[in-house]
């Protein structure tokens, strides 16, 4: 079976039928866009654009936390995000772990903070995310869905507004 290494740093030491893929820096686009009368906030990992190795994340990871603190228009308080931020940078760096994921987007709105992965091993991410579920490591409820998109077809709309 072909063996796979994620990293960043040059590794010389590789085996036999292992391939080597560079993982992109992430670099950041804010977006802002209504959707249903409400205003939508999203910071979009606009590396993944031309990324050459896209069918090897070929899952798409949508975590969905709710907020509880709203100001206008369903966004959060400042307050709710001081509460739920450090949860969103710890579970990115916790699924990104090993080189696993890569992160696509965080979006903010109607009461929502929505954060999206490109995973390798599906089952990797979804049991960590259960770990979490049943041990109730969380500021506030929270769900996700995995589902196989090897086109990035559900990643596509965030890349092609980078255009206009």
């Amino acid at each position: 079976m072909l063996g796979k290494l994620f990293g960043r740093k040059k590794d010389e030491s590789l085996k036999e039928n292992e391939v080597r893929i560079v993982l992109p820096e992430e670099s950041y686009t804010l977006m802002e866009w209504k959707e249903d009368g409400l205003p939508c906030i999203g910071m979009l990992n606009s590396a993944l654009k031309d990324f050459q190795h896209k069918n090897i994340f070929g899952w798409h990871l949508s975590v969905i936390i709710d907020f509880e603190e709203l100001i206008e228009n369903g966004m959060p308080s400042e307050e709710e995000r001081d509460i739920v931020d450090p949860f969103c940078d710890q579970l990115d760096e916790e699924i990104k772990a090993g080189g696993n994921a890569l992160f696509l987007v965080r979006e903010t709105w109607n009461k929502t903070r929505r954060l999206v992965w490109r995973v390798y091993d599906p089952e990797i991410a979804h049991q960590h995310l259960q770990y979490i579920a049943d041990y109730h490591r969380y500021p506030r409820p929270f769900d996700w869905r995995m589902e196989q998109d090897l086109e990035w077809d559900q990643a596509a709309w965030y890349f092609e507004q980078l255009k206009t």
